[in-house]
């Protein structure tokens, strides 16, 4: 997206509310606005194409999007309204690429935690039955018709 260059005041208030949050990532490096908006279209291209990892992994793999939630308010309004309209494209890729888990409201605080990728890829070798396949298998609910597992 092209726009002016923030100035020392926008981009030392990004690097100040990236880091009260999530000041390095698990290697040890500098966690950056930009990296968790990459990491964040990098995870959204994964469930598109059809999540390979268990569900604990996923979990995992979401943490950038709830970083995001937490610094947003601290980011200046400037800042806001340029990265917008990129969030809310990865957001919109996240939900039709997933399904709400059962009971959550579509609104509730944390949403992309309680969505369930449509497409789960395992191996060939692995079970494909009606239910969850492995790694899935500890969801609390029966496998929906519309979570195809694929291999």
């Amino acid at each position: 997206m092209d726009s002016p260059a923030l100035n020392t005041e926008e981009y030392d208030a990004v690097q100040a509310a990236v880091t009260a949050v999530a000041p390095t990532w698990a290697g040890g490096q500098r966690v950056t606005l930009n990296a968790l908006f990459d990491r964040w279209k990098g995870i959204t291209g994964e469930v598109e194409e059809g999540y390979s990892w268990c569900a604990p992994e996923l979990s995992n793999d979401i943490w950038c999007r709830g970083v995001l939630a937490k610094i947003w308010p601290m980011l200046p309004a400037r800042v806001q309204e340029i990265r917008r309209p990129e969030l809310d494209g990865i957001d919109e890729r996240y939900r039709r690429a997933t399904i709400p888990w059962p009971g959550h409201a579509e609104d509730d605080a944390e949403w992309w935690i309680w969505r369930v990728p449509r497409r789960l890829e395992v191996e060939a070798s692995e079970q494909r039955g009606e239910g969850w396949p492995p790694g899935w298998e500890m969801m609390p609910f029966p496998r929906p018709d519309s979570v195809e597992v694929i291999s």
